[in-house]
């Protein structure tokens, strides 16, 4: 298979149907029918996950998982790399704020690169949250040795090799991004746009964001 999606899920139930449509048609006409959109419930409380299985009814592309509790965004999307089955793996937000347009992009760019990380142009988050995003990048590049010009952001691709590496090592809480910075040997950027979120509010307010 060329591309597996793989997008955690909280409490986004309004997005989902839309979310499935834009990338079904940025794909199809390319990929065909060889990519698989993976939908990782992490225990939503509203009804995600029948909206999950009857999107798994209507594309069949799209594939779910229901997990039993709250594992974190990390902890679905390991969940997730395990159970992918594509060369390029792109992994992406519930909510719309990473447009679908930019995948094809992100797939292209993974010849050239073991992982792709994007940078938002004109971000949509409030201020409190790109000064924590920034300061967390400063905090990885010193921590994880890796340039300052890589911005850890949530919409990425990696190749297999790399998601093969970073599932043979099975920690207690991961951290996606460490994890792919120790197997991925080059490692690019591109600009996207990022938009409003199509529905309700982030899942993550001062206190989730600071102790991710």
């Amino acid at each position: 298979m060329k591309l597996s999606i793989i997008i955690p899920v909280y409490n986004s139930y309004k997005i989902l149907e839309k979310l499935s449509y834009e990338i079904n048609y940025y794909l199809e006409s390319i990929l065909k029918n060889d990519f698989e959109l993976i939908f990782i419930n992490d225990c939503s409380t509203d009804q995600s996950w029948i909206v999950i299985k009857k999107l798994a009814t209507k594309y069949n592309f799209v594939k779910g998982i229901n997990l039993e509790y709250n594992v974190g965004q990390h902890g679905a999307i390991f969940i997730g790399l395990t159970k992918c089955n594509g060369d390029k793996i792109i992994i992406m937000d519930d909510d719309l704020q990473h447009p679908p347009s930019y995948l094809l992009s992100i797939y292209k760019k993974l010849e050239h690169c073991d992982a792709c990380y994007t940078v938002y142009k004109k971000r949509k988050h409030v201020l409190w949250k790109i000064l924590i995003s920034y300061t967390n990048n400063i905090f990885s590049s010193l921590i994880f040795n890796k340039s300052f010009n890589i911005y850890l952001s949530s919409l990425k691709g990696i190749n297999k090799n790399v998601k093969d590496n970073s599932i043979n090592f099975v920690p207690d809480i991961p951290f996606i991004d460490s994890l792919i910075l120790k197997n991925a040997e080059k490692i690019l950027n591109i600009d996207i746009v990022h938009q409003n979120r199509l529905e309700g509010t982030s899942n993550y307010n001062l206190k989730k964001l600071f102790i991710l």
